[in-house]
């Protein structure tokens, strides 16, 4: 254990202490604060019946447009920002060191190996923790100092509880990471094959759906044959992490409307369900539970891989 925390401190210093991360940094901050602003402004259009929750709308409303994409600071997260983070924090954890010799020097310290991955990945969390958790706070911040509206005890805990699936969120993109920097010699090798896993995701999202209603839907296409495309369109989609963490973002932060990012409906039953139903916090947690065990699942598996092909690489000492 006191191993591991060596290799913790350590890595924690690197990661706060370089120049890189501090612009990294600012750009987040800076990024974060337009969003809130934008979604501040906004706040005052949005109709009567959702006033119940509407310190959620500081992380929900979009202030950003890139292409046909709004972005809010949800999506934000969701779409650049872990993904970013947790591939720069894992992309060279591994080989960075092994090409530069520091590794095998390590090695001959009383040192166990697997400290040295565990307290890699440990380290990259808490970075990761902190970031998410401190941005998030900061737009509550600013939306309580603007708004004048301070959230209600539901909100808090589905922020809290946002902020924690953003956490397994981001574990899942420093395990795949830190598991191309075991696998790959290269670091542009494992950077670049994290980035391009990365845009094949997010883009998967937005064509994938497409492809598959133009080639299986027509307009002949009964609404019993849509919903079953549809159906098929979804499954796909959760082949991709990024889907499965925008629905559970969908549905904890947007309770009233958050029945929509399951199952197509009617605009009559948009309109019943957004005055009459709002999901309670309980019921919420019921419907994102799968896609946060997945997210788990997968993150589980990437650091797991990462940490037996590491065990049983040959490190020569020196």
């Amino acid at each position: 254990m006191r191993s591991v925390l060596t290799v913790f401190r350590k890595e924690m210093s690197d990661n706060f202490g370089s120049i890189k991360f501090t612009i990294f940094l600012a750009l987040v901050y800076i990024s974060g604060m337009f969003l809130a602003y934008t979604a501040i402004k906004e706040i005052g259009n949005v109709v009567e019946p959702l006033k119940d929750h509407v310190f959620l709308y500081l992380y929900t409303i979009p202030g950003l447009k890139i292409l046909t994409l709004e972005i809010a600071f949800k999506e934000f997260l969701n779409f650049f920002l872990i993904p970013i983070f947790g591939i720069i924090f894992g992309f060279d954890a591994i080989n960075s060191e092994k090409n530069s010799g520091t590794l095998s020097r390590l090695m001959s310290q009383p040192i166990y190996r697997d400290s040295v991955i565990n307290g890699k990945f440990l380290a990259g969390i808490t970075t990761l923790t902190i970031l998410i958790t401190s941005i998030t706070f900061v737009i509550a911040g600013f939306g309580i100092l603007f708004i004048g509206v301070p959230p209600t005890t539901e909100e808090i805990l589905r922020i809290f509880f946002f902020i924690g699936g953003s956490i397994f969120y981001g574990a899942f993109w420093l395990g795949l990471s830190i598991l191309f920097s075991v696998i790959l010699n290269k670091v542009s090798a494992s950077i670049l094959t994290s980035i391009a896993i990365w845009f094949f995701f997010l883009i998967f999202i937005f064509v994938i759906p497409n492809i598959i209603f133009d080639i299986m839907s027509s307009e002949t296409t009964s609404n019993a044959e849509q919903l079953r495309i549809f159906q098929s369109a979804l499954t796909v989609l959760r082949i991709s992490p990024i889907w499965l963490f925008y629905e559970a973002a969908n549905i904890l932060m947007i309770p009233t409307a958050a029945h929509l990012s399951l199952r197509p409906v009617t605009q009559s039953q948009v309109a019943n369900m957004i005055i009459e139903n709002p999901l309670s916090l309980s019921q919420s947690l019921i419907q994102i539970w799968p896609q946060l065990f997945a997210i788990v699942a997968l993150a589980i598996i990437c650091f797991a891989l990462s940490y037996v092909l590491f065990m049983r690489q040959e490190i020569r000492s020196t």
